[in-house]
């Protein structure tokens, strides 16, 4: 016998074993590195889906009930003393809308929407008022505000109408014409990372029911 295949005969030498036990552990670095990304991947692809899913949710939420909104008054202005049909301001808005029996026990409701908290923790509100004969009431079992999205670093409502010349004003930070209703009203949400939402513009079919339609004065 040869004192090569005497030397294969008695096993692998310590080099041999060494060698091997390099390679085993290089390519099980690799499959985990592999793995690894692989996990993230799919973690990133479900956040993305999951955060897609609720901006549509809150988003289309928003839509519809902001294009449900009715020229009926809920209230006085004391100032004015004109019927309020809708109030709108950056952090807040008002208006009537009827309400889906899904949602509670249906016919006109007041909603108002509101954007609450500092910093990167500011989100988004809804309390629910029944209306009845121009004026808004709480319930005989009132509910908390509904939270519609948290966790935003800002947020932001916009108005627009038309001016005396039948133009389109620019965005308003503030509807000044409690008794009408805007044209368009704009909705900006911008997450605690700091990624804008798609910002949602919603017309309101009804804004032109009252005489003289959605016009701001003085403009």
């Amino acid at each position: 016998m040869s004192r090569v295949a005497h030397r294969r005969a008695g096993g692998f030498t310590l080099i041999e074993v060494l060698l091997a036990t390099v390679l085993l552990a290089a390519g099980l670095a690799l499959a985990f590195a592999t793995l690894t990304a692989a996990t993230r991947t799919v973690d990133r692809g479900e956040a993305m889906a999951q955060r897609g899913e609720r901006e549509r949710a809150v988003l289309g939420f928003l839509r519809k009930r902001i294009a449900a909104a009715r020229p009926v008054a809920f209230g006085v202005d004391e100032q004015t003393t004109l019927p309020m049909r809708f109030v709108g301001q950056p952090d807040r808005m008002a208006f009537v809308a009827d309400l889906p029996d899904y949602l509670g026990q249906g016919g006109p409701y007041l909603h108002a929407f509101s954007i609450e908290g500092n910093g990167e923790d500011k989100r988004v509100v809804l309390d629910l008022q029944v209306v009845q004969a121009g004026q808004a009431y709480e319930d005989l079992q009132p509910r908390p505000p509904e939270l519609l999205v948290g966790e935003l670093a800002d947020a932001r409502f916009r108005y627009r109408a038309l001016d005396g010349n039948g133009e389109l004003t620019p965005w308003l930070d503030r509807w000044e014409t409690s008794e009408q209703l805007p044209l368009l009203v704009e909705v900006s949400l911008v997450d605690a990372n700091g990624r804008p939402w798609p910002t949602l513009v919603v017309a309101l079919p009804q804004a032109g029911n009252l005489a003289g339609g959605a016009f701001v004065g003085g403009l």
